[in-house]
């Protein structure tokens, strides 16, 4: 079982900066590949990024490439989204989300399966 919390969300000016975390319990983080994916009002939840248990692996959907960033710290049970040049319609709640580790895969794509999911962290950005 994996806990997912996340935080670091807010309200940037488009242009701005945010680095979201997401904090894991459990002793299984380093065997879990990770995902952040986002849900704005009436549309539906999306991938926004990925990132393979080892970290040699990422994934991003073409809207947020060049921009964010996902990275983890298994030492640290952690994994981050740094969030570059945000547009306003980057707004959205974020959510981290993790695959469980009996597929024992290190690879993500976009068709990669999670099981375990945070309770989400807003992230609103004015124009």
């Amino acid at each position: 079982q994996v806990q997912l919390v996340e935080s670091g969300g807010g309200l940037v000016q488009a242009g701005g900066s945010l680095r979201l975390s997401c904090a894991a319990s459990g002793r299984t983080f380093s065997r879990n590949n990770m995902g952040w994916f986002r849900q704005a009002p009436g549309k539906e939840r999306e991938l926004v990024a990925a990132i393979s248990r080892s970290g040699h692996n990422t994934y991003y959907a073409d809207s947020v490439k060049g921009r964010f960033t996902i990275s983890r710290d298994n030492a640290k049970n952690t994994v981050y989204l740094q969030m570059n040049s945000l547009k306003p319609e980057d707004t959205a709640v974020y959510y981290c989300a993790a695959d469980s580790d009996i597929y024992n895969t290190d690879y993500v794509s976009a068709g990669t399966r999670y099981d375990y999911w945070g309770q989400g962290t807003q992230v609103t950005v004015s124009s």
